[in-house]
């Protein structure tokens, strides 16, 4: 007994020494760069108030339109009868599928520059996607699949039962919504305008793709720009900086009580029948669903147009360039990125969450804790401090260390898929192991593993699907490194070859969706009936 004892203990501090390595000493590193001098140095620039202030009111405005469409979509699919709500949902987290700096890029094919997209030929070149509101758009597009689903988790699960009660006591629609409907959203709608806050000022793909001189850079591409200038102790104020609402947001998380009904649903709540209604869900649906797709589209129809928009006579070229320039090359090298990341991220995340979903103790608190820290640290933020704590190391400009900062990044949320979902299982399996001589590892194996494998599932889709389209944290440690093929995105445009940069992106768009529509039928094919 105290040899097993002794096992769980050296496991969990050996847990919580890799987290310590990983996340809390590169943050650390990060903050020691930061001088007195330094600080003034960024702050006394004509750069850095406006940099600041436009990340300010280009995220907090993209913020709220997010926010807002999210709330109205999720009510559209959750608390409407209309027919294809599973497509509808579907469609609105298309764009999770490809990196932020697409959906930019997206909206440059559509309106082009100087009258050269289709929008502009066909409406007149007076609009122009660059600036402020092109960067509001590009951000919405960005973050509004996330916003969409955190509300339509919780809204599909609410129990109806309250509203039944309400409508029999006479209680008209408005005074439900704002008594039943708002309080148990609360919680929910905090933690999504933070979330979606923090995703869009970290965020540098879209500022850089629409920003022009007369709006300015923001704080974001100072970061970046510092990095790539050796400016160390700049970049660490920023991160700073960056880390502040992403830290705000965790803090807030944790300390607002989760308002809500009880966890047991007698009956979730009825979608609302009326015509009215119904007719409003459908164009507001079809509305987002054509603001989703149109960027797509003009990529698809930008890399088969010789000249798009002016020469649209169908070509092969752009994607025989593509290939010719290293895409394959790129390509495998995030295929392999992502496929460790995904089997050591999964294998990572379930043994904490079994250790603290089914194993209790001081050092199980502990190990919760830093497990879900990561979500607090924006790629930005956690690729500058990789760069600054791991430079001097064998890892730095390998394979291992762009798996280990996608692991780490994209970790929380598989972790609390399986922490939950082992909160559900027989808490008593291993006490009757024990009692019938089975092994802890024959439990997990035979028993815990085959119960929660759809979980783990999406445990490993959702870190293969993220390490194959980002580039905020990749984009400081790629350039050492066999590159991603989502940092030739913006390589290509930087060099006006923006139909690669379309070809990337739906290279990108359709390996993630393959396997997403695989798993989703693999899930439905294996439950039981």
């Amino acid at each position: 007994m105290k040899q097993r004892i002794t096992v769980k203990i050296i496991i969990r501090v050996c847990l919580l020494l890799f987290f310590a390595t990983v996340i809390v000493a590169p943050i650390i590193a990060m903050f020691l760069r930061i001088t007195p001098e330094s600080f003034k140095e960024l702050t006394s620039s004509s750069q850095f108030k406006p940099a600041l202030m436009n990340s300010l009111t280009t995220t907090l405005t993209a913020t709220v339109i997010s926010v807002f469409l999210a709330i109205c979509a999720s009510f559209a699919v959750c608390r409407t009868d209309i027919k294809g709500k599973n497509f509808f949902a579907m469609l609105f987290t298309l764009p999770m599928l490809i990196p932020s700096i697409s959906h930019a890029y997206g909206l440059k094919a559509l309106f082009g520059v100087n009258g050269s997209g289709i929008l502009s030929v066909i409406f007149g070149d007076h609009i122009s996607i660059f600036g402020f509101w092109g960067i509001v758009a590009g951000s919405v597009m960005y973050s509004f699949p996330v916003a969409f689903l955190m509300l339509q988790s919780i809204l599909q699960y609410e129990d109806g039962m309250p509203y039944k009660a309400a409508a029999v006591l006479g209680i008209p629609p408005h005074r439900r919504f704002t008594g039943i409907t708002l309080p148990y959203l609360r919680k929910t709608l905090i933690s999504t305008f933070f979330a979606v806050f923090t995703m869009i000022i970290t965020d540098y793909g879209v500022p850089e793709a629409l920003y022009n001189a007369k709006f300015g850079k923001t704080i974001s591409i100072l970061m970046y720009e510092n990095v790539l200038g050796v400016e160390y102790g700049q970049a660490a104020v920023v991160g700073l900086i960056l880390l502040v609402p992403a830290v705000v947001a965790f803090i807030i998380d944790l300390l607002v009580p989760e308002l809500s009904q009880s966890g047991f649903v007698s009956e979730t709540a009825e979608p609302g029948k009326g015509k009215a209604a119904k007719t409003a869900a459908y164009a507001f649906c079809v509305m987002i669903a054509v603001c989703i797709a149109a960027p797509i589209i003009a990529f698809v129809v930008q890399m088969f147009a010789t000249a798009y928009p002016n020469d649209m006579t169908f070509t092969l070229s752009h994607i025989s360039d593509t290939m010719k320039s290293g895409a394959d090359g790129f390509l495998m090298n995030s295929l392999i990125y992502s496929v460790f990341a995904a089997v050591f991220g999964t294998l990572l995340a379930f043994v904490c969450a079994y250790i603290t979903a089914r194993m209790k103790g001081g050092l199980s608190h502990g190990l919760h804790l830093i497990s879900i820290t990561s979500v607090a640290i924006p790629g930005l933020v956690l690729g500058l401090s990789y760069v600054i704590f791991f430079h001097s190391t064998q890892i730095y400009g390998t394979l291992i260390i762009i798996v280990l900062a996608n692991a780490v990044h994209f970790f929380a949320s598989p972790y609390l898929m399986m922490y939950n979902t082992l909160g559900k299982v027989n808490p008593d399996l291993e006490s009757v192991g024990r009692t019938i001589g089975v092994g802890r590892i024959r439990i997990i194996t035979d028993v815990i593993m085959p119960k929660v494998r759809f979980t783990m599932y999406e445990m490993a889709v959702y870190f293969f699907v993220n390490s194959m389209m980002t580039i905020s944290a990749v984009s400081l440690l790629a350039p050492p490194s066999p590159k991603p093929i989502a940092v030739m995105i913006s390589q290509s445009v930087s060099q006006m070859q923006i139909e690669k940069a379309a070809v990337v992106s739906l290279i990108i768009l359709l390996i993630n969706l393959v396997l997403r529509l695989a798993v989703t039928l693999i899930n439905r094919r294996r439950q039981p009936a």
